[in-house]
């Protein structure tokens, strides 16, 4: 366990030999995920290392080397901790009553157990888990929370227990005590202080933060050192998505848990990331104003194939709109090369549909 505040930008690697990694290799997922090395041996780390279709994940991207179970522990401070697999993270807390958790991603685990034993181990304090914050009702960040059994208290939004009633998940049982703005958790004298600022990524996604510690967690919003998954992370609400990022900037935190990959972030990263994002639309917008949708009318609108005029034209300017911002990012942010044009594409589609930015798919005469 790393004793110190964490921010992580040591070379991830792993000689875990578990039956997943195995699975993982076999199934060829080193050649096809630049975080093979926190999921996959020693050896099939190295060859995934450097892949053949992507530019190097620069250095300072990259998180602290996981353990040979495949995972890393460290504090944030005092009694704050968080726990990766170089994929997904969650954070806790220990203290006098018990421990705190925030998430319970499916890929790390049982090694939360893990972690936390080996926390509280060390610093004496009870290991059982007694509440459980989601931070939203995603399975990939709380598809794990049926491990901590029946009688923890689970804490969520409204809107989460809603859709996990709906969804019927027995790997994610539904929160037992909810809220609609804020709600402030006091156990073993720690404090989080959990807050809804309305939808982003999810409808549901709320920010947690620990005060004494000045650490957020908020999932699916910033992304230290990369950019930010496929179609701006797959969110369900666009501007929301974007206003979430000066939300989380305003709060006072030194640390920041962004729920995935290898490392921590600091203010830096929430930074760039609004600037990445910035440079994005102003190039889509560009690209809007600037690009000539003719060809594709002419190619396809004579058949009268809508869809095949829309496919054209939309990936063009995601692709022309990408270009430029890739150039600019490789070797800063990892993953440029991989999620930009897709984010290009998720911007333009909100531009269109959100801000009304038609270009030729607007009032006619």
């Amino acid at each position: 366990m790393n004793a110190d505040r964490a921010t992580g930008s040591d070379a991830t690697a792993s000689t875990t030999h578990s039956s997943r990694r195995t699975f993982l290799a076999r199934a060829a997922v080193a050649s096809a995920l630049p975080l093979a090395a926190g999921l996959l041996g020693a050896g099939e780390a190295q060859a995934a290392a450097v892949l053949p279709d992507y530019a190097p994940i620069p250095e300072a991207s990259k998180g602290p080397a996981l353990n040979d179970r495949g995972y890393f522990v460290g504090r944030i401070d005092g009694d704050l901790h968080w726990v990766t697999d170089s994929s997904y993270q969650a954070m806790f807390l220990t203290t006098r009553q018990g421990v705190v958790l925030v998430d319970a991603p499916p890929t790390i685990g049982h090694n939360l157990l893990r972690a936390i034993e080996e926390v509280t181990r060390a610093n004496g304090r009870p290991r059982k888990v007694t509440h459980l914050v989601y931070s939203h009702s995603h399975a990939d960040h709380i598809g794990a929370a049926s491990i901590f059994g029946r009688d923890v208290v689970r804490i969520g939004h409204t809107e989460t227990a809603r859709f996990l009633r709906r969804d019927a998940d027995p790997n994610r049982p539904a929160p037992t005590l909810t809220f609609d703005d804020h709600h402030v958790l006091q156990v073993g004298g720690e404090r989080l202080e959990l807050a809804y600022h309305g939808p982003n990524h999810s409808p549901d996604n709320i920010f947690v933060y620990a005060p004494k510690q000045e650490t957020l967690m908020v999932v699916d919003v910033l992304y230290p050192g990369w950019v930010p998954f496929k179609n701006l992370a797959v969110s369900q609400d666009i501007p929301g998505w974007l206003r979430a990022h000066g939300i989380a900037m305003r709060y006072p935190w030194r640390t920041l848990v962004g729920g995935h990959l290898g490392r921590l972030g600091a203010r830096a990263d929430g930074h760039l990331q609004q600037r990445y994002l910035a440079d994005l639309q102003t190039s889509v917008r560009d690209t809007v104003s600037s690009l000539d949708p003719a060809p594709f009318f002419g190619k396809y609108g004579p058949a009268g194939n809508s869809w095949a005029v829309f496919a054209a034209y939309l990936n063009a300017v995601a692709e022309q709109a990408a270009a430029p911002v890739i150039a600019d990012y490789l070797g800063i942010l990892a993953a440029a090369d991989v999620f930009t044009k897709d984010n290009a594409f998720g911007l333009l589609e909100s531009l269109r549909i959100d801000a009304g930015l038609l270009g030729p798919f607007g009032i006619r005469p």
